[in-house]
C-alpha cells in the first residue's frame, strides 16, 4: 500500500488537505456517509509550529502518546481555546494526573487500575477546582496478541467494561488498536474486521459507538471495515523529528 505523500504535499497544510481527500474518497469507496469518520491528527514528536499550522487549516483533535510531551504542547498552545488533545500512547499510572485535566480522552486503556487511577484524578481534580469532568475514554484491544504491544485481550474486554461502568466520571466511547504491521491489505483488513466483530459482540455501535483504526498507511481499508476515526501522524506532519 503505497500511501506516501505527493512531492507537492510539503507543508502540513498541504499534507492535511491530501489527507482529508483520502478520508473522503475511502468513505465514498465504502458506501459510508460523508464525514462519518473522524481524523485525529497525531502529533508527537512534531514542534507546536506544526499543530499550529494544522489548526489554522481546521483541525481541532491532536493525539499524543507521551504525557509529558502532551502537557508541555498543551500548556504551550492554550491560546487556542478549543483544541482537544488525545493521549493515544501507553500511560502508567502515575502519569495519570499529568494526563486528565489537559485531555478530552484517553484512547488507551487496557486494565482495571489505569480506569480506576483515572476515576481518582477526576474525582481529585473536581475537589481542586469545585469543577466536574466526564472523562471520555477507549478500551484498547491487542488484536495481534502481540507481547511487544500494550493492549487488552479480547477476552479481557467485557470485565473492563463492567468496571468502566461503575466509575461515574468515565465514558467508554468505543475501541481502540493498534494491529501488527503489514504491508497487505487483506492482512489489515483482518484485524480491522476483528475489532469491528469485538464491538459487535459487546453490544454494537449502541454501547461503542467509536472504532479508532487506521493509520497513515491503511486507513482506506480500515475505512471500509468501519472505522470511525482514523489516527494520522506521518502523512500530515511528515517524518518525525
Amino acid at each position: 500500500m503505497d500511501n506516501t505523500p505527493s512531492p507537492m504535499a510539503d507543508t502540513v497544510a498541504s499534507r492535511l488537505l491530501e489527507v482529508r481527500s483520502r478520508v473522503r474518497e475511502a468513505e465514498a469507496r465504502a458506501g459510508r456517509e460523508p464525514n462519518s469518520v473522524k481524523l485525529l491528527a497525531v502529533s508527537k514528536k512534531q514542534p507546536t509550529a506544526a499543530i499550529r499550522e494544522a489548526y489554522t487549516e481546521g483541525q481541532r483533535d491532536f493525539g499524543e502518546s507521551y504525557a509529558q510531551e502532551l502537557a508541555q504542547k498543551a500548556d504551550e498552545l492554550s491560546d487556542l481555546a478549543d483544541i482537544r488533545w488525545h493521549m493515544i500512547g501507553h500511560l502508567q499510572r502515575n502519569k495519570a494526573k499529568v494526563v486528565v485535566p489537559r485531555v478530552v480522552r484517553v484512547c488507551s486503556v487496557d486494565s482495571e487500575r489505569l480506569l480506576g487511577e483515572l476515576h481518582k484524578q477526576l474525582e481529585l481534580s473536581e475537589v481542586t477546582t469545585g469543577k466536574q469532568k466526564i472523562l471520555g475514554v477507549l478500551l484498547e484491544v491487542n488484536v495481534g496478541g502481540e507481547a511487544s504491544k500494550s493492549g487488552a485481550p479480547p477476552a479481557a474486554l467485557p470485565r473492563l467494561l463492567e468496571v468502566a461502568r461503575g466509575l461515574d466520571r468515565l465514558r467508554v466511547q468505543g475501541l481502540m488498536a493498534i494491529p501488527p504491521r503489514t504491508d497487505s491489505e487483506t492482512e489489515a483488513m483482518a484485524f480491522f474486521e476483528r475489532l469491528r466483530a469485538l464491538r459487535d459482540e459487546l453490544g454494537g455501535a449502541e454501547v461503542l459507538p467509536e472504532l479508532s483504526m487506521g493509520m497513515s498507511a491503511d486507513l482506506e481499508p480500515a475505512i471500509r471495515a468501519g472505522s470511525t476515526e482514523v489516527r494520522v501522524g506521518t502523512a500530515i506532519f511528515g517524518e518525525r523529528r
